[in-house]
C-alpha cells in the first residue's frame, strides 16, 4: 500500500486526512501548529506525524500558496512521487513547480468545497461528499499521475471533476470564489449592519457567509491571481453603476431591463445539487 502524507491540516488538509481514513486508507500528517497535529491524531484522522516527507509515495499539500511554492521548490520528496497541491491559484505554482528541475509528479487540484470556518476543527470525512473539484493539466502533466489522483478523489468521495489549464482555472475562480468573498466582505461594511437585528432572513445570511474570511490568506490569494481578479472587480463595479445610474435618474425601464437581465443569466446557471 502506497504510504501517503498530508501536508497543512486545515479545513481542507484535515478533510482530505479524514475522508481518505474513512475509505480504509493510511494516512500521515504534519502541520506547523502543534495543535492541530494533536487533534487529527485525537480524532482518527492521521495515524502518525509525517516527519520525513521523501518516505511518502502521495503528497497532499493544503498550505497557502506562497507556503506551497516553498515546500514544492525546497522539500526532499521521494522520486517518483504524486504530488499534489489544493491551493486556489494555480498559475504562481506551477510557474514554480515548472521552472526547475524536480524529481515528482506534481498535479494541481482545487476542491471546491469549504465552510465559513476554518481550521481543522472545522474538517470532516463528509466535506467532499459529490462537491466538485478541478485537476490542472500542464504541458508537463504525468497522464498516470491524473488518474492517480482520480482515485483518490474516488474515495474522497468527490462528485463532478473539471479538468483544465491553470490559466483558465485562475479566470473562472477570479469569479466564483475570489470575487464573491470580497463582495461579501464589502457588503458588511454598511453602518446599518450593526442595526439590522430582527431585519435579517436568508438572503442576508446568504450574503454574509463568506465575509469572515483569513485575511492573511485571501490577501494572499488575490494577490497572487491579481490581473484576473481586477478583471472581474471592473466588471461588477461596471455593472452596478447600471442599477445606480437607474436609480438616480428615476429611471423604472432600465432599471427593471437590469434586473431581468440578470434574472435569465442566473435561470441558466448550472449549480451543484446536493
Amino acid at each position: 500500500m502506497k504510504k501517503v502524507a498530508v501536508i497543512g491540516l486545515g479545513i481542507i488538509g484535515g478533510s482530505i486526512c479524514a475522508s481518505l481514513t474513512k475509505a480504509g486508507i493510511c494516512v500521515d500528517g504534519t502541520d506547523k501548529e502543534e495543535s492541530a497535529v494533536k487533534y487529527a491524531l485525537k480524532k482518527g484522522y492521521i495515524q502518525a506525524v509525517a516527519t520525513d516527507i521523501a518516505l511518502y509515495d502521495v503528497v497532499f499539500i493544503a498550505i497557502p500558496p506562497m507556503a506551497t511554492i516553498s515546500v514544492l521548490e525546497n522539500e526532499k520528496f521521494k522520486d517518483g512521487a504524486l504530488v499534489s497541491d489544493i491551493c486556489g491559484v494555480k498559475s504562481v505554482v506551477e510557474n514554480a513547480v515548472y521552472g526547475k528541475d524536480r524529481n515528482y509528479r506534481y498535479v494541481g487540484i482545487h476542491p471546491m468545497a469549504g465552510k465559513e470556518t476554518s481550521g481543522i476543527s472545522s474538517a470532516s470525512s463528509e466535506l467532499f461528499n459529490m462537491a466538485n473539484l478541478i485537476i490542472v493539466w500542464g504541458e508537463k502533466t504525468d497522464e498516470n499521475a491524473v488518474a492517480e489522483v482520480k482515485e483518490y478523489a474516488k474515495a474522497m468521495r468527490f462528485g463532478k471533476i473539471v479538468e483544465c489549464s491553470a490559466e483558465e482555472h485562475d479566470r473562472k475562480i477570479a469569479l466564483t470564489s475570489q470575487l464573491a468573498h470580497i463582495v461579501s466582505n464589502a457588503y458588511v461594511k454598511s453602518p446599518e449592519v450593526k442595526k439590522c437585528d430582527g431585519f435579517t432572513g436568508g438572503s442576508f445570511q446568504d450574503m454574509t457567509r463568506i465575509a469572515g474570511v483569513d485575511e492573511r490568506i485571501w490577501t494572499e490569494l488575490y494577490m497572487c491571481n491579481r490581473e484576473c481578479v481586477l478583471g472581474e472587480l471592473d466588471g461588477l463595479i461596471n455593472h452596478l453603476s447600471v442599477y445606480r445610474d437607474a436609480l438616480e435618474k428615476g429611471d423604472s425601464a432600465a432599471l427593471s431591463n437590469a434586473l431581468k437581465e440578470g434574472k435569465e443569466i442566473r435561470q441558466n446557471i448550472k449549480l451543484r445539487k446536493d
